[in-house]
Formats: C-alpha cells, sequence, structure tokens
C-alpha cells in the first residue's frame, strides 16, 4: 500500500541552482491535508540524507545553507 502512495507524490526528483541563486521546490499528494506535516530532505551526490525542514501545507522560506 506504501509504494500506492508514494506514487501519487508529484515532485521534481532534483533541482539545481548556482550559489547564490534561490531555489523554489514543490511537492504535492492529492490526498493531502492542512494538517499534514511535509518533511523534507537533501541528498547530496554520495552522501546521506540531511533534514531540511518540516511544514504544513503552503510556503517555508529557508536560509542559505552550504552546497
Amino acid at each position: 500500500a506504501a509504494a500506492a502512495v508514494r506514487a501519487q507524490v508529484q515532485q521534481e526528483p532534483s533541482l539545481e541552482t548556482t550559489e547564490g541563486t534561490g531555489i523554489s521546490i514543490k511537492c504535492s499528494h492529492p490526498n493531502i491535508t492542512i494538517a499534514d506535516f511535509i518533511y523534507w530532505y537533501r541528498q547530496l551526490p554520495g552522501r546521506g540524507l540531511e533534514y531540511l525542514v518540516s511544514t504544513l501545507q503552503g510556503l517555508k522560506k529557508l536560509p542559505d545553507s552550504a552546497g
């Protein structure tokens, strides 16, 4: 069942930007509610997962981070 749920997530598999340029990453799911938290991680090449932020539906600005 988990695979079927994951398949409905709409998100770019990866995004890149140049240093000093902001980036906007988006994720959506047809069954998400305003009470559901979304957890964001990044994974740089050859590295493990790094937690970025958790947020409710909507926009969340993050400070600059290395890499």
